[in-house]
C-alpha cells in the first residue's frame, strides 16, 4: 500500500474537526449508500459487524432523538441533515453462518451474554470509527455525540430488537457555527510505548 498524500491525512485527520454547526441541505440517498458500502469493510473480529446504522433524515426522525438528548445536543442533531444512530445488535452471532463461514460453529462462540454485549459494543464502536473517516473521505463533515439518554432511545428507536445504542454521529456540510479552537492532545510518550 502507498502512503496517502498529506492532503488526504489532512482531510481525515489533522484538519477535520468535530463541527457543531451544519448547513441544512439534505445529503441525497444515494450518499448514504455509498457511505455504507465503504463502512462494510472495516474490519471486526470474526467479520461479526454488528452495528446497525440508523440514518435520521427526517425531521420528524430528528426529533424523536432530539427529545433525548442532554445539553446542546438537541440542535445540532434537528439543524444537521442526518443524525446516524450507532446501534450493536446482540443477535450478531446469527449472522456468522453467512459471514464468517469457514468456521460454521462460529455462532456458537458467545454463550456468555456479558462477553457477547462487550463484543458487539467494542466492534460497533470499531466500526462507527469507520463510520466517521468514510464520511470524511468522502467529502462529509461529521459530528459525534454520547450525551443522551441510551434507554430511552433503545426504547423509541429499537423497541421489539436486541438492538442498543452507542453513540450518535450528526453528518454532513459543516459550518463555522460553534466552532471551537482545536483542543490539544497528548503527545507520544504520554500515550504511547514501544515496548
Amino acid at each position: 500500500m502507498a502512503k496517502l498524500e498529506a492532503s488526504t491525512l489532512a482531510q481525515l485527520f489533522t484538519e477535520a474537526r468535530t463541527r457543531n454547526g451544519w448547513n441544512p441541505e439534505p445529503l441525497p440517498e444515494s450518499v448514504l449508500h455509498e457511505l455504507y458500502e465503504l463502512v462494510k469493510f472495516g474490519p471486526t473480529a470474526a467479520n461479526s459487524t454488528p452495528a446497525r446504522f440508523y440514518f435520521l433524515t427526517s425531521a420528524e426522525a430528528k426529533d424523536r432523538l432530539a427529545k433525548h438528548s442532554s445539553g446542546s445536543n438537541a440542535p445540532k442533531i434537528r439543524q444537521s441533515p442526518c443524525t446516524v444512530i450507532v446501534g450493536y445488535d446482540l443477535d450478531f452471532p446469527q449472522t456468522l453462518p453467512r459471514l464468517f463461514p469457514h468456521a460454521p460453529g462460529a455462532k456458537d462462540w458467545f454463550p456468555d451474554p456479558v462477553a457477547k454485549e462487550w463484543g458487539a459494543l467494542r466492534n460497533s464502536s470499531l466500526q462507527g470509527g469507520y463510520l466517521i473517516m468514510a464520511a470524511r473521505a468522502l467529502g462529509l463533515d461529521v459530528g459525534p455525540m454520547s450525551g443522551f439518554d441510551n434507554a430511552a432511545v433503545d426504547a423509541e428507536f429499537f423497541a421489539g430488537t436486541n438492538i442498543k445504542s452507542n453513540f450518535i454521529v450528526s453528518i454532513g456540510h459543516g459550518t463555522d457555527e460553534n466552532l471551537f479552537p482545536r483542543n490539544p492532545r497528548l503527545a507520544f510518550d504520554e500515550a504511547a510505548k514501544i515496548l
